[in-house]
């Protein structure tokens, strides 16, 4: 198959930040999807409905004027949000969902929730105002490895929030383990997980041998071959409780290949083309649009996309870097040939 037509994706977890990196990274993201969820994590975080909307506003305000993408905004959890926020956001069409992230297991995760027990009482009103939970799923005790944070998160946190509060729709974001897998697919349908480009397309090797490759490295780490080989049946499966969210994390380039270098993939520029490779790489290519397609807008009950993009199997290398001035980000594949290009409306990209 060397062109593939597909209804256009979504992308259900995507960091932006805001400024001049918004500026740079979003375009990217306008190009091939029609809406995306939206992380809160900026410097201060998103934590009310009103601080949302103000940075939707922001995003609109840099969009190509052609553009079509609606950014879905979501809320910080913290320890100080209440349940009168929680209906607020439920009342706010363009609010979609919460995210909790464990104090301290990613980038600006520092106003994060140190143990969810302590906001049951915000669960149950997600639970009742039918609004999302989306998890950064891995627990920051240091006795714990690295390797087995998402798994012990599950063990420890995840399976009693499941049990007490089987009505909260929940997604458990850029699952990196088989755990994570068999977790997702034997829970209710209430329990649902994006995969990234990057889980499904490298195994930790990619990070670490030859030397530390600064760009391969994002939170949940990769992980085991074993551990990409299930991602990968799980997202070619046909099972609809996996979607994509590609989790796209713009860091400034020198913030990445320093001693203390910060997490996350830049994968924005050519998204949908690495699922793409992915998929093309076991056969699965004819699975790719309800992954990326169907499944995320079902579980979000939104109206899935009428518009189409075209995917055609032809080589091309990513650019070393993005950006200009100041902004340089380093993109994944930086410099190194991807097997598919977008095509929309007759411009390749």
């Amino acid at each position: 198959m060397n062109k593939l037509i597909i209804t256009q994706p979504d992308d259900w977890h995507l960091h932006i930040r805001n400024g001049e990196i918004l500026k740079t990274v979003l375009p990217h993201t306008a190009k091939r999807f029609a809406r995306a969820i939206i992380m809160p994590n900026l410097k201060p975080p998103v934590t009310t409905f009103r601080q949302a909307l103000q940075y939707r506003n922001e995003i609109l305000s840099v969009l190509p004027s052609e553009s079509h993408f609606t950014p879905l905004m979501t809320l910080y959890l913290t320890g100080s949000t209440t349940i009168q926020d929680v209906k607020e956001a439920a009342e706010c069409e363009h609010i979609y969902a919460f995210k909790l992230y464990p104090a301290g297991a990613t980038t600006n995760s520092d106003a994060g929730v140190a143990d969810p027990k302590t906001i049951y009482p915000i669960f149950e009103a997600m639970q009742q105002f039918d609004i999302p939970l989306l998890i950064h799923g891995e627990v920051v005790d240091q006795d714990c490895d690295i390797f087995d944070r998402e798994r012990v998160f599950i063990e420890r946190t995840l399976n009693d929030i499941t049990r007490q509060f089987p009505n909260l729709r929940i997604v458990l974001e850029h699952v990196t383990t088989s755990d994570a897998v068999e977790f997702v697919k034997s829970a209710p349908n209430t329990i649902a997980a994006t995969i990234t480009p990057q889980h499904l397309l490298y195994n930790r090797n990619a990070m670490l041998v030859g030397g530390i490759k600064p760009h391969y490295y994002c939170l949940p780490i990769l992980k085991r071959e074993r551990h990409r080989q299930a991602l990968v049946a799980a997202a070619t499966s046909g099972n609809p409780k996996f979607f994509l969210g590609t989790d796209s994390a713009p860091h400034l380039t020198g913030s990445k290949e320093n001693a203390c270098g910060c997490a996350g993939c830049f994968s924005a520029h050519a998204a949908i083309e690495l699922y793409a490779e992915a998929f093309d790489k076991v056969g699965a290519l004819e699975k790719l649009e309800g992954f990326a397609s169907f499944f995320g807008a079902d579980f979000y009950r939104l109206p899935r996309n009428t518009r189409s993009v075209t995917l055609i199997k032809e080589p091309w290398l990513v650019p070393e870097s993005y950006g200009h001035g100041e902004i340089n980000i380093t993109p994944l594949k930086a410099g190194e040939p991807l097997a598919w290009k977008l095509e929309v409306e007759g411009r390749e990209y």
